[in-house]
């Protein structure tokens, strides 16, 4: 297990991510890995600094994201199982390899679509992400016109993989996670 802490996942994705949107998804993907760590009793910390720099390549190089992480991570000290983990959430996407298989990986994998779609949804709201419901939540998700750029099927396959825990419960992670750090995200308490 690494050693990895959010605060040095911060240093490092800084020197990589300049742009708003893009640390909006790594605050979010993280506060969703929390959840899910609580969820499975792991390491909160942890998870929650994988999330975080699941994308420290994407800006650099979209075209070929997942496939120079390693370089950019390496040099910072980061342990091979850590760099594996981030590369994985690309598995099927943009990359063929690694396939994701421990609970850490699925999850990166199914959570990091899935947190756009609960942030769109959070936009339109009044509310924001405050007292977001999983049943409004869910025909938001069963909608393909609504939150169009996330790719549903990618996450429709993260919660095959994830066959330990039920789609609402992932959904449910999601949200609560997110919810945790909505001032973070842009939303008003």
């Amino acid at each position: 297990m690494s050693n990895l802490t959010l605060a040095q996942a911060k240093t490092i994705l800084a020197k990589h991510t300049t742009e708003d949107h893009l640390i909006k998804h790594a605050v979010a993907v993280s506060a969703a890995m929390g959840a899910m760590a609580e969820h499975y009793g792991e390491d909160k910390e942890y998870w929650e600094a994988v999330g975080y720099l699941h994308d420290v390549d994407y800006e650099k190089y979209p075209e070929e994201h997942c496939q120079h992480v390693r370089e950019l991570l390496e040099p910072e000290g980061v342990d091979e199982e850590t760099i594996a983990t981030i590369i994985s959430h690309g598995w099927s996407i943009c990359v063929d390899e690694p396939e994701p298989v421990t609970p850490l990986q699925k999850s990166l994998f199914t959570v990091d679509e899935l947190t756009g779609i609960v942030m769109a949804y959070g936009l339109m709201r009044p509310e924001g992400l405050k007292d977001m419901q999983l049943k409004s939540f869910k025909k938001k998700f069963k909608d393909k016109r609504f939150a169009a750029g996330c790719n549903r099927d990618i996450i429709k396959k993260g919660f095959a993989m994830m066959s330990d825990m039920d789609p609402a419960d992932i959904m449910t992670c999601t949200i609560t996670g997110m919810q945790a750090h909505a001032a973070e995200l842009g939303f008003a308490e």
